[in-house]
């Protein structure tokens, strides 16, 4: 094993300074990205997507919880599987308290394709409270990138699932797709303000570009710092 070198404290701060150096550039440079990002064009979302969740039947504009973005988790978890993949309970276990979302009203949400009856008891195993939908035998994954040609045929001629992320904005009852991520796409998501990078409105900071996109559809102002998740209004 390459264990890494042992320094002086003097030695090892040079070091780090150098280090900072590059890290703030990084930096500045996703900063960059992440606002170009935000620029992307959307596509009106006219197709009719129909989930089962705890509360029975829902449309895609339901899954908003009449908050003004949806984030949505493609979760892997074929109809016939009894349990899930194994990688995407990893990025499930990293999803912070959903207040935090709440408060710049981005709803986050999990789908598959299993039917809702064998996703219940998997979710009650892992102890997760985030909403959990069913697209069953729907083309809401084929729709969203979950599955791809691209990655060829699975044995038996059905195409793979991949794990993804979809983002989604609403004005009114009409509803848009801004943005999808997959495969390594996941890397380093997770936290609140990941998934807030993802999104048309961001963080929702006024320093953010472009300037105004949050309130751009009539908002009120959000909360200027992050709270307890007990003292949010939502």
């Amino acid at each position: 094993m390459s264990l890494p070198e042992i320094v002086s404290r003097a030695e090892w701060r040079a070091a780090r300074a150098e280090l900072l150096d590059k890290e703030n550039a990084v930096t500045r440079a996703l900063d960059a990205l992440r606002a170009e990002r935000r620029r992307l064009p959307m596509v009106p979302v006219d197709r009719e997507y129909v989930f089962e969740g705890g509360d029975g039947k829902a449309t895609l504009l339901d899954l908003f919880q009449g908050r003004q973005q949806l984030v949505v988790h493609h979760f892997v978890f074929e109809p016939e599987w009894e349990t899930g993949c194994r990688c995407c309970p990893a990025f499930l276990d990293q999803i912070g308290h959903l207040a935090h979302l709440h408060a710049r009203r981005t709803t986050f949400a999990a789908v598959s394709r299993a039917p809702f009856t064998r996703i219940l008891p998997f979710k009650a195993r892992m102890g997760w409270t985030v909403p959990w939908y069913s697209s069953d035998a729907g083309d809401f994954g084929a729709d969203f990138g979950v599955v791809s040609e691209r990655d060829g045929a699975a044995e038996g001629g059905e195409l793979p699932a991949r794990p993804g992320v979809s983002c989604f904005l609403r004005d009114g009852d009409r509803v848009f797709h801004t943005y999808s991520a997959h495969g390594r796409g996941l890397e380093g998501l997770g936290s609140t303000t990941s998934l807030f990078d993802l999104t048309a409105l961001g963080r929702q900071e006024p320093w953010e570009e472009p300037r105004g996109r949050a309130h751009a559809l009539g908002a009120p102002a959000t909360p200027e710092h992050p709270r307890y998740h007990d003292e949010y209004d939502d």
